[in-house]
């Protein structure tokens, strides 16, 4: 399959959920992740050791380690954003997420092609929401 899928992590709250978005990206194929607001690549529950197996760049600005040719793909708790059931993931996707405790700022959605909500009832923590778009992607597009 071609293509990859890489993770940015926006100003994350928790280490726990840090370390499981970690873990979901290692078991999910992910080929890079980048923490904005983070000291840390070392996570008490990423215990896969993600950074062992893929780069994590620890960055002042998540848009400014967008891979080439990429798409930003911003996953919002958004009543106008696309439903992650009916999305087509882009072959090289560069998929953005908030903190536990806020949104994603205006600027980094702007600069996002897709804007894209799991649809749930209430917002799910980080490392859940890693978790079920990396799912949804493997799903639809194949192993990794």
């Amino acid at each position: 399959m071609r293509g990859f899928a890489a993770i940015g992590l926006h100003a994350p709250k928790s280490e726990c959920n840090v370390g499981g978005a970690l873990r979901a990206a290692a078991c999910y194929g992910a080929q890079l992740a980048a923490i904005q607001g983070s000291r840390t690549v070392r996570y008490p529950t990423d215990t896969h050791r993600a950074w062992r197996h893929m780069p994590v760049l620890l960055t002042g600005d998540l848009l400014s380690v967008v891979p080439y040719d990429c798409v930003p793909v911003g996953i919002e708790f958004l009543d106008d954003a696309r439903n992650l059931v009916d999305y087509t993931h882009p072959e090289r996707a560069y998929y953005l997420f908030g903190p536990e405790d806020g949104s994603l700022p205006k600027r980094v959605l702007e600069r996002c092609r897709d804007v894209v909500r799991v649809p749930t009832r209430l917002c799910m923590n980080l490392a859940a929401t890693v978790n079920v778009v990396l799912y949804d992607r493997l799903a639809k597009r194949g192993q990794p």
